[in-house]
C-alpha cells in the first residue's frame, strides 16, 4: 500500500491554485491545516488579523473538503493540538503512517527552517503565486549597485504587458507620482468599503480569539473583513467600481475622520491568498481601458501591486534570515508605550495608533509617514518598531512586513529598500492631512513649549546622522540649511529635542 503524504496549507497560503496542491493526489494525500498558538502569539498579533486568518482557514478546508480532498484539520482548541505547526505535521504523520510532507515554501525565513528542521522528508515548493521568482529577482539584481524599486516596476511592466502601448508606456510615462500627492477634504459622499457580516464560522472562531486572546492590542467590535474568495472579490469589485477613480489623488492623503479614503483595503486578501496579483492588476486595467478610472490611478495602483510588493519580496528573500536583526543607525530606544495606546497629545500618532487599535488597519502614509516617521526620528530600536507593525497590522506577514519597516520606514538595511531615509518634520504632516489643526502642538513653532515635536526631531535625526546623510545628494540641501541657521536658534532646537526626548523615556505623556 502506498504511504499517504502530508500536504501543509498555511493560513497565508489559501489558493486553491497553490504548488503543494498542484503536486498532491487527491486519492492518497492527506491535506493538513493547524490553528496553533505559535503562530497566533510569537508576536502578539492584532486580534482581528487572528480571526481573519482562523476563519479564512476553515472556510478554506471547507472548500478543499468538499472537492475531494482528505483534510485533517486542527482547531485551536483542540485537546490534541500540540500547537505548533511542526508538532501538527509530526503528530498527523504518526497517525497515518506518513514520513513525506508537501509544502509551498513559507513566507518567513522561521518557518522555512522549522520544516526543514523536522524529521520528516519535507519538500518545499515555490511559491509561484508571485508574479517574480526568487530566482528571477536575483538575477535581476545581480551586479548592481543600487536596488530600487523603479526599474524592477518598469521590468514587471513590460514582462506582463500591463498599462503597456507596445514597448512603451501608457500615457507616454512610466510614472504618474507627480499626480497623486494631493491632499483630501472630509466628503461624505466618498464611498466606504464593504464591510461583511460574520457568518457562523467567523462568529465562532471571533469569541475563540476573544478568550484566547484578550491580553493583544486591539478590538473585536465591528469586525468585517472579507473570509472567503467570494467576499474577498466582491470587495475588488466595489474598489474598482467606486474607489479606483480617486485613488490616485488620494493615495497620500489622510483625514482624521475618514481613516480609509479611497484606498482598496484588499491587502489581507491578497497576502492570504484569497486574490492573486494579476486579477487585481488587470481589473484596474479594463476599467481605465473602459474610461471608468483615470490613469493616474490605475498606474499608482497597479506599481503597489506589481511593483512595490514584488520588489519588497524579492529583497526579503534576497537579503536572508538576519534581514529583520540589521540596525544600521545603531537605534536602540524602547518603543515608547504611546505605540500600544497611551496617551500622546500629538493628534497624528492618536490618530494612527487608534485607527490601528479598532481596526487593525491604517494606510501606507499613515505608516510611514507618521508612526514609521517618528520612530526613526526618535531613535526606537528598529527590532522592536518590526515587531510592532507585524503585530498589529492584519495585512502583515514577515515577507512584507519586514522590507517596509527594516528597510524603508527606519533605513535599518543602510539603503537597500531606499536610496534616503523617509524623514520629515511637521510640516509634511500638516500639508497631506488635517491631524494639525486640533492638536496640542502648534506645526508652525520651530522651537518653544508648543513646538511640534516633529519639528525638533527632524533636526536632531539629521545632526545625530550627519556624517552618513551630509553627502546624500538628496538630502544635502537640507545641511546647507541647518549651517545657514542662528547658532542660537540651533542650539535651542537640539536642547528642546533633548528635552522632548527625556521626557519621552520617562513615560510622560508628549
Amino acid at each position: 500500500m502506498v504511504k499517504p503524504r502530508l500536504i501543509l496549507v498555511l493560513g497565508d497560503q489559501l489558493s486553491q491554485g497553490l504548488s503543494a496542491l498542484r503536486a498532491g493526489d487527491k486519492s492518497r494525500d492527506i491535506v493538513v491545516m493547524a490553528e496553533v498558538m505559535a503562530e497566533g502569539s510569537y508576536v502578539r498579533h492584532h486580534p482581528q488579523k487572528i480571526v481573519l486568518v482562523l476563519s479564512a482557514m476553515r472556510h478554506f478546508a471547507a472548500e478543499l473538503q468538499a472537492q475531494g480532498w482528505q483534510v485533517a484539520y486542527t482547531r485551536l482548541d483542540d485537546p490534541d493540538n500540540s500547537q505548533s505547526i511542526g508538532g501538527e505535521l509530526l503528530r498527523h504523520a504518526a497517525v497515518h503512517g506518513a514520513t513525506e510532507v508537501l509544502a509551498t515554501r513559507p513566507g518567513e525565513w522561521r518557518l522555512i527552517a522549522a520544516l526543514n528542521d523536522l524529521p520528516l522528508t519535507v519538500s518545499q515548493h515555490p511559491d509561484d503565486r508571485f508574479l517574480c521568482s526568487d530566482a528571477e529577482f536575483a538575477t535581476w539584481a545581480k551586479g548592481r549597485k543600487q536596488l530600487r524599486m523603479e526599474w524592477f516596476y518598469r521590468d514587471m511592466r513590460r514582462k506582463t504587458g500591463l498599462l503597456m502601448q507596445g514597448d512603451d508606456p501608457a500615457g507616454g510615462q512610466w510614472n504618474f507620482d507627480h499626480d497623486n500627492r494631493k491632499p483630501a477634504r472630509a466628503d461624505l459622499l466618498r464611498p466606504r468599503p464593504p464591510r461583511f457580516a460574520p457568518d457562523a464560522v467567523t462568529a465562532a472562531v471571533i469569541a475563540l480569539v476573544r478568550d484566547r486572546f484578550a491580553d493583544h492590542f486591539g478590538g473585536l467590535d465591528g469586525f468585517g473583513w472579507a473570509t472567503t474568495r467570494p467576499e474577498a472579490q466582491q470587495a475588488l469589485d466595489h474598489f474598482i467600481t467606486h474607489a479606483l477613480p480617486r485613488f490616485g489623488d488620494e493615495q497620500d492623503a489622510m483625514l482624521q475622520d475618514d481613516p480609509t479614503l479611497s484606498h482598496a483595503l484588499i491587502s489581507p486578501y491578497l497576502n492570504i491568498g484569497l486574490l492573486g496579483w494579476h486579477e487585481v492588476c488587470k481589473a484596474a486595467e479594463d476599467a481605465w481601458r473602459a474610461g471608468r478610472a483615470p490613469l493616474n490611478a490605475v498606474e499608482g495602483f497597479v506599481r503597489q501591486i506589481i511593483g512595490w510588493r514584488e520588489f519588497i519580496r524579492g529583497i526579503y528573500f534576497l537579503e536572508g534570515p538576519d534581514y529583520t536583526t540589521r540596525n544600521a543607525l545603531g537605534a536602540q530606544r524602547a518603543l515608547p508605550p504611546l505605540f500600544w495606546g497611551a496617551k500622546t497629545q500629538m493628534a497624528c500618532l492618536s490618530q494612527a495608533v487608534g485607527q490601528t487599535r479598532d481596526l487593525a488597519y491604517a494606510h501606507h502614509i499613515q505608516r510611514l509617514m507618521v508612526t514609521g516617521n517618528f520612530a526613526m526620528l526618535a531613535g526606537v530600536n528598529p527590532a522592536e518598531v518590526h515587531d510592532w507593525y507585524l503585530s498589529v497590522y492584519i495585512d502583515a506577514f514577515e515577507w512584507v512586513e519586514a522590507p517596509n519597516t527594516i528597510g524603508m520606514s527606519q533605513f535599518a538595511d543602510g539603503g537597500v529598500v531606499g536610496s534616503k531615509p523617509y524623514a520629515a518634520s511637521g510640516a509634511y504632516i500638516d500639508r497631506m492631512s488635517d491631524y494639525c489643526a486640533g492638536c496640542a502642538y502648534r506645526v508652525k513653532d520651530k522651537t518653544g513649549a508648543k513646538a511640534c515635536p516633529f519639528n525638533l526631531l527632524y533636526w536632531d535625526f539629521l545632526l545625530r546622522h550627519r556624517d552618513r546623510f551630509a553627502k546624500n545628494p538628496r538630502m544635502a540641501q537640507m545641511y546647507r540649511t541647518w549651517d545657514k541657521m542662528d547658532a542660537t536658534r540651533r542650539d535651542t532646537v537640539l536642547t528642546e529635542a533633548a528635552d522632548f526626548l527625556r521626557r519621552l523615556d520617562a513615560g510622560e505623556t508628549v
